[in-house]
Order: C-alpha cells, then structure tokens, then sequence
C-alpha cells in the first residue's frame, strides 16, 4: 500500500514539473508560428477527375481516358484516419501546359480546397520539371493553379538581441530539466529505500502463496525424446529436463505470434491453477529463417481428452470428474482474480480455441487447460483491440461466430468458449459406459453430419441455417443423471448467445451430480431391472 501510495506522489511530481519544465518550449513555439489550432477535418472525397498520359499514345488511344473528363471513384476506407485527396500532376513548359496525371490521393496534409501550387520558379530544373498539387472536394482536380512564391533572399543574420533571448530561453530550460533529473532521482532513491524496508519484513502469509516469477528467457538443458502430437501451430515433443519429463511445443518461425501470445498468457499474474496447463518457461532456438520458439510445459502421459476418448470408455464417475475439472479450468481462466499481496491482479482471459484436443488429462483424470495460441486477454479499463473475430476451429465455432456477427465484448467472447464446452461435454457422454445398450465408437461433434474435414459454409448451412447441434441417443433420455446433463449441454449450446450457462455453473451442477448417488446412472430402477 506505502509503495503504490509512493508511486503515485511521485508521478504526481513529476507530471507538474515536467508541464513547468515545457513552458519555456511551448512559449517559444507560440512566439515562431510553429504552435497552430488543430485543423478542420476536411470533407470526404469520393471521385476525382482521372487522366493518365501515359495511356494516351499514337498507337490506340481511349477517347474518354485522354479527353480529362473521365471520373475516378475513390477507394472507401474504414479506417477514418485514411483520408481520400484529389492530384494533379502537370508541366509548365514557357507557359505551355501539359498534364501527366490526374487521380484519387491519400492523406497529405499539404491539400487544401483548391489545387494550388506555390513553388518557386527556380526550384524548377531539366531534370525536376513537374509540378504536383491536391485538393480536398470532389473533382477539385478540374482546375489548378501555379501561383509561385516570390524568390527570398537569404535568412537575414539574427541581431545580439534576439541571440540573448534564445540564450536565456536554453539556459532556462536546461536548468529547469536539470532540477527535474535531481529531484526525480532523489525521490526514487527514497522510493526504494522505503521499499527495501517492508521488503526486508518477514512476510504474513505462508510461504507457499510466494509465487515466483516467470522464468527468464533462457536455455534449458533438455533432450527431446519423442513427437507426441502435432497441432495447427507445431509438434509437441516428450523430453527430459534434468530428471523430470516434460513437454516441448515447438513453433516455426512463421508461428511466432502464437507462441507470443502463449507465453504472455502464462505469464500473467495468478495463472498457476491445477486444471491449467503448468508453465515452466518459454525459449528461443537459431536464428533468422532457422528461428524455432520452444514453450516449455508440464507432460501429462494421458495426452488430450480427444485422444483418449477414441480409445478408452469413461465411467459416470470419470465423467463427472473430468467435466467438472475441465470447466472448473475454464471458469479460472474466464474470471478475473483480485489482485493479492504477493501477486497483482489476473485479467479475464477468453480462450477461442476451447476443443477436446485442447484439454489434457493428468494421471487422475483429472482435466487441465492448454493451447492459448489464439487467446484474448481482457486488462481492466481498457479495449480489446483490433481481433478477428472468425478464428478458432470450424466444428467447434459457436453460430455467432459462423455468422461473423460477434458482439466485440468480453462476455460475448467468453460464451463462445461456453458453446464449445457444450460440445465436448457431448464428446465425454458419447464414450459413457454406463448407458444402456453397446457405446458407439467415438465421433467428434459434427462428424455424422458435415464429415471430418467440413468447409466453413458446411459448418455455417448445418449450424446458423438448420440449428442442427450433436444428436442425442435415445438411452441417454432414458437416464435420469443423462437427462440432467444433456439440460447442461444443451444450455451451453444454445443459440441465443446470452441464454448459455457460464464455466462456474456447469461447474456447480456437475459436482452436484456426481455426488448425489440418486442421479448416478447406475442407481436408475430401468437399468437394475433389466440387469
């Protein structure tokens, strides 16, 4: 608390002395011109009168082109800092006129509403002989002027007055710059005295909450034994590191990005959680084209979720475990933490790329969240950026998403990832050994009805048009503790963004059915009597 309380008073300090410190700057520009009002916005230009000499040869001419009355529409922008001009570019030849070019422009300061040019006659060479101006309205580029200015001598020599006034100008703000270096030093040595201080005290929380920071960049020792598994963005590599295994997910180069904002994610303040992915640190590999980005992370032998499930059947208590931790993972990385004593506060995070290959299993069974390649962090108090809002992967893609009619906020991205969590807990109950009758071999969502490579209008005609989502068997309705999870699934799917549950109350409802016994498949009288 003493060292934010500090930090503040100081910006405070240093903020005023600066604005002192700039006065005689700001005073001196006013006096020379320099300093001007903001401009008017200048109107949009949306066509412009277009020539091109060079298409107006002997050999074929175009009429329209060459007579200076065909109209060039201008490009509209989206960005509102790109502002369209009209040109003019053109020969002055002892009073002769010939125009070279005429067309749309793009953000020069220098247009104004007629197109003028005013340089000297004798900045005019053989060699530079055109002539350019632009202009701000709609086809201003039918007349144009060149109105040179008259020749100036050279600068006239300053007078001894006018040399004092600039001498004590420097002297007064280099000595005013000088006390802000000195008094800003001295107050940032007493800043980190003071912080030594309380950093000295023995700490009043247990040990094991002093987190430590982020391992630097840096080379580990580690051998890479084995590919394990090969994504959108790399290879996921077993290896040792000293005695421990782990695992190595290796970016090429042209990757870079993801695994950028991989190691930012993990990298943020409080994302050590048991249904995380453990990060253990983030390096770099060769140089240039030959660059690999390694990230470094705990190995859990299980693999995905995915891979397990097309070879193993799960329990209805495997269930419960495994869709309670995956969202449990889910709502950690969903919601924002408060800052505490030892770690500043975590951001809420949407994850984008939620899939069953992105949750890995721990030797319990229970679930971990990985893969942040394609995450979006949301710092308090400010935007999410400029993002595209189409990514992930197309069978999981939410209809919002499919649509490309995403609401930019943070709670509409964090749905999105609610959607795909519906889907997965559909993957977890198709594998479920205590449904009535033979479990059928593993699908992903989808797959019946678009197949294993759909294209995205496939994925937008099934999902947005026909509302299809994974069928549900017939058994499963027939189940007291199915019906209530299907209720879930179903939920998180819905097609009215707003109407999905949230991580933390799947997370509520899976815990209450995996301790209730009166809503374990294997308490149902339809299943015991048939038994």
């Amino acid at each position: 608390m003493a060292g934010s309380t500090a930090v503040t008073r100081l910006s405070r300090i240093m903020m005023c002395l600066l604005t002192l410190a700039g006065l005689p700057i700001i005073s001196a520009l006013v006096a020379e011109g320099v300093a001007r009002p903001a401009e008017n916005h200048p109107p949009k230009v949306s066509h412009c009168e277009q020539y091109n000499t060079t298409q107006c040869s002997n050999e074929g001419p175009q009429p329209l082109l060459c007579s200076g009355k065909m109209t060039e529409t201008c490009e509209v922008w989206n960005n509102p800092e790109k502002i369209n001009q009209c040109f003019v570019v053109w020969t002055n030849n002892s009073g002769k006129v010939e125009i070279t070019y005429k067309g749309c422009w793009l953000n020069d300061n220098t247009c104004s509403d007629e197109c003028i040019n005013d340089q000297p006659a004798s900045s005019l060479t053989e060699n530079k002989k055109h002539l350019f101006c632009c202009c701000n309205h709609n086809n201003c580029n039918h007349n144009f002027f060149w109105r040179p200015l008259p020749e100036v001598p050279s600068t006239t020599p300053t007078t001894p007055q006018d040399q004092d006034v600039v001498v004590k100008t420097v002297a007064w703000t280099l000595g005013t710059l000088i006390c802000v270096v000195v008094i800003v030093t001295l107050l940032f040595y007493l800043y980190r005295r003071r912080k030594m201080a309380n950093f000295m005290e023995l700490p009043r929380v247990e040990s094991a909450a002093l987190v430590p920071p982020s391992p630097p960049l840096c080379v580990r020792p580690i051998q890479l034994r084995e590919i394990k598994a090969r994504g959108r963005f790399g290879a996921v590599w077993k290896a040792n590191l000293h005695t421990d295994v782990v695992a190595v997910k290796i970016f090429p180069v042209q990757d870079k990005q993801s695994w950028l904002v991989e190691k930012e994610v993990y990298s943020l303040p409080q994302m050590s959680h048991e249904n995380v992915l453990q990060f253990i640190g983030a390096e770099k590999h060769g140089d240039n084209y030959q660059a690999e980005f390694w990230l470094i992370t705990a190995y859990h032998e299980r693999g995905s979720l995915c891979d397990y499930l097309k070879a193993n059947l799960v329990t209805w208590n495997d269930l419960c475990k495994i869709g309670e931790s995956m969202a449990r993972g889910l709502m950690y990385v969903h919601e924002e933490q408060p800052a505490t004593k030892c770690e500043s506060l975590k951001p809420s995070i949407a994850h984008r790329d939620f899939k069953s290959k992105n949750v890995l299993l721990k030797a319990d069974l229970s679930a971990c969240i990985a893969d942040f390649g394609l995450a979006l962090v949301f710092h308090p108090g400010q935007s999410a950026g400029d993002t595209h809002g189409q990514v992930g992967t197309r069978r999981y893609m939410a209809p919002e998403v499919l649509e490309g009619a995403i609401n930019f906020q943070r709670d509409a991205f964090l749905r999105i990832d609610m959607y795909a969590c519906g889907l997965v807990l559909w993957e977890i109950l198709s594998r479920c050994s205590s449904q009535d009758g033979p479990v059928p071999e593993y699908h992903l969502p989808f797959e019946e009805e678009v197949g294993q490579h759909p294209t995205l209008d496939d994925m937008q005609e099934c999902v947005v048009t026909q509302k299809t989502r994974p069928a549900i068997r017939d058994v499963w309705r027939k189940n007291a503790a199915m019906m209530a999870l299907i209720d879930t699934m179903e939920e998180c799917w819905d097609h009215d963004a707003e109407a999905r549950l949230s991580a933390s109350c799947v997370v509520e409802r899976l815990a209450i059915y995996s301790k209730n016994l009166h809503l374990s498949p294997t308490s149902n009288p339809q299943k015991e009597s048939s038994i």
